[in-house]
């Protein structure tokens, strides 16, 4: 291991349980030990369970599963009512610590206005008939309760209501019952969820949520009253030794309700700002808490909590180091952490421990491969958010997930066996065959190395010089430095297995390949609008390829995700971007994190990015477009070049036949989960 890290691999105390090294697993939601959205309610979760020790045994130092809701979000069970879940605990947690590892469970007060209620889930909210008959199986009141009457952060349809001061006193009480349980399994600590990223915790405690009146209201120490009440009843249940972590957000980075400040922007703080985390750091410490497992950010500035690719690099250290000064616990910051900062802020006594979310995610095994320094085998997280946490909204509605994505979250766009081992595996193939796969993008290369896994006899064709298909322009911003990463990731991957490769070779005739199956993974081409003058324009992937340069003053026409990232990443380089869109937001999508959109929508708004919403290209001059508003009335935007971003249709090379298996975007345009998940899908029938 490189002497960098060493620091990374100290040992280190939370009150009196010492921790191997300073890697905390932090918590994602759809990782909990106690289920997450099943409709059965709470039990011990065996596959998170087998996610938490394939992790222990690879080297990570503490472990802290995703939220377990005090009281689940169907059927309403207490966590403590379930003892046989308890039970098995147990016997899970003896096998967790033979590896060295530890383990905190964390427990959630509630979402409040924050929980990601789903549209279906709205409509029924405003028709009490129904949301009342619908109560013993879902209680959207109470899942939505927050410390005052509040907007949703998800719907504008939806107002949240106030949680009584009894069902504050159930929710304690529920703690200690559970921590205590929790305790006789052979649980090292709990984690107290949270006075972090605008959950109820953190609404009670900030004044922009809490307009109360009683003792949970108005003063400091009554908005802290609720996050004090919990640490309190856990430590007198279950002994003053017994470990409580805080999730903890330094500053809440909130202009207004919905509306977050991107990094770099002066902006006036409604949240919690840096003057009030340094007293309510103490102050919770003195109350309590062991430890803060520490970030940055609101639902309403989700980006800080959840980076996307968009964000720095170590987001947050800086506000969680400096608000270590005034604790004497440790403080964990989490936030696209690189090991190598990690180890030097530890070494430095900046902070105490590194933390670490979804990379476990994208490679489990990250932590063993830093020791043996093969750093150049750890796939990376890229941030998409597409698998793991893909809670998307956009105006007019509210969270567009599917029901489906709402109870599996934390699963992988880059690794469809995580938490889903049953479903996703590499089992010998029966019959050894001959199998072709066209085209050496991000789903062919997933493919081939699947159908060699399996003992298949690989050739791969790709019509360019270099592998990486479509992946290789959308990797091309300066922002996506992890993309690239995983192209080369891939590229390195593909060679440990024997797939024969053939580079500058197009198939135009898959017969001819004398294969025994073939696999079809050609992408898409870029759509054509009918509008006059689009020969001036400039494709989106020949700006991104560098193909064809653009000027000082860029029109892009489509507000998606591509759309957006090129004007980001125009203004970036110091250009003027427009952005012409013709839907009623930008990234309208089910599939993309409102941790990621936000951003982009937050960014241009502060950087005051023209934007057209419900706007129609009607034509491109050499001047600029000429575009109509939803009201028919046309203008001119003045514009050096003019970029389309109007999407990609299917380009198979061949249709789907006998033997023959279109995957990818070949098939259907989705994101890179829908190619890597294809791939899968189609390679382990064969």
């Amino acid at each position: 291991m490189d002497r960098k890290y060493e620091a990374l691999f100290t040992p280190w105390k939370i009150g009196n349980v010492e921790i191997k090294n300073r890697i905390v697993l932090c918590p994602m939601g759809g990782t909990s030990l106690f289920g997450w959205m099943e409709h059965t309610g709470n039990h011990f979760d065996k596959e998170a369970a087998k996610f938490f020790i394939e992790k222990a045994q690879n080297n990570v130092g503490l472990i802290i599963p995703g939220i377990a809701p005090i009281r689940s979000t169907f059927m309403g069970q207490w966590l403590y009512e379930n003892k046989k879940m308890f039970r098995e605990l147990k016997d899970f947690m003896d096998e967790i610590h033979k590896t060295g590892a530890k383990l905190f469970i964390q427990i959630t007060a509630g979402m409040g206005r924050s929980w990601a209620v789903p549209t279906p889930l709205v409509m029924l909210h405003n028709a009490p008939v129904v949301r009342d008959i619908i109560k013993p199986i879902i209680n959207i009141p109470y899942q939505s309760a927050s410390p005052s009457e509040l907007p949703s952060r998800w719907s504008d349809k939806m107002t949240c209501r106030a949680i009584t001061v009894k069902e504050i006193e159930e929710i304690v009480e529920a703690f200690a019952k559970t921590a205590k349980l929790c305790q006789e399994a052979g649980v090292d600590g709990i984690e107290v969820h949270a006075v972090h990223e605008g959950y109820l915790l953190d609404q009670f405690t900030l004044e922009y949520t809490n307009k109360r009146t009683d003792k949970y209201g108005g003063s400091f120490e009554n908005r802290y009253r609720f996050a004090t009440d919990i640490v309190k009843a856990i430590k007198e249940r279950c002994g003053e030794d017994f470990p409580v972590s805080l999730r903890y957000s330094v500053t809440s980075k909130v202009k207004d309700f919905c509306s977050g400040a991107v990094p770099g922007e002066e902006f006036k703080e409604i949240g919690r700002d840096m003057a009030e985390s340094e007293k309510a750091a103490k102050y919770l410490q003195d109350a309590g808490y062991d430890m803060l497992n520490a970030d940055n950010g609101t639902y309403d500035s989700w980006y800080w909590a959840h980076p996307p690719m968009y964000m720095p690099l170590n987001c947050n250290l800086e506000d969680v180091a400096h608000i270590k000064k005034f604790v004497d616990i440790p403080v964990v910051c989490a936030g696209r952490m690189e090991p190598e900062v990690g180890a030097k802020a530890i070494a430095e006594g900046r902070i105490d421990a590194m933390g670490v979310a979804r990379q476990f995610l994208a490679d489990s095994q990250w932590v063993t491969k830093l020791i043996e320094d093969r750093l150049e085998d750890i796939r990376p997280c890229i941030c998409c958010h597409n698998a793991c946490f893909n809670m998307a909204h956009y105006k007019g509605v509210a969270n567009a997930q599917s029901i489906y994505d709402a109870s599996h979250i934390a699963r992988c766009a880059l690794d469809p066996t995580v938490m889903q081992s049953d479903k996703y595996k590499i089992e010998k193939a029966k019959k050894i065959k001959n199998i072709a796969v066209i085209g050496g993008g991000i789903g062919g290369m997933e493919a081939a190395i699947v159908c060699a896994k399996r003992g298949h006899k690989v050739t791969l064709y790709e019509k360019t010089d270099k592998l990486g298909g479509v992946f290789i322009a959308a990797a091309a911003p300066s922002f996506k430095e992890k993309d690239r990463d995983l192209i080369a990731w891939y590229r390195r991957e593909i060679l440990r297995y024997p797939i024969e490769i053939k580079l500058n070779t197009e198939v135009k005739d898959v017969k001819a390949l004398g294969a025994d199956e073939v696999i079809v993974a050609t992408g898409a081409t870029p759509n054509r609008i009918p509008v006059k003058g689009a020969e001036k324009a400039v494709e989106a992937c020949e700006f991104l390829l560098g193909e064809k340069q653009v000027g000082e003053k860029v029109v892009i026409v489509g507000g998606g995700l591509t759309g957006c990232e090129i004007a980001y990443e125009l203004y970036l380089q110091g250009k003027k971007p427009t952005i012409v869109e013709m839907q009623q937001d930008l990234i309208v999508s089910d599939k993309i994190c409102l941790a990621n959109t936000s951003f982009l929508r937050d960014f241009f708004k502060t950087n005051k990015v023209p934007v057209h919403l419900e706007t129609k290209l009607c034509e491109i001059t050499d001047k600029g477009v000429t575009v109509a508003s939803k009201d028919g009335k046309s203008f001119s935007i003045e514009a050096d070049s003019v970029i389309l971003s109007v999407g990609y249709k299917p380009a198979p090379v061949v249709k789907k036949q006998k033997h023959v298996y279109i995957i990818g975007d070949a098939a259907a345009v989705g994101s890179l989960r829908t190619v890597i998940w294809q791939a899968w899908d189609t390679a382990m029938k064969l």
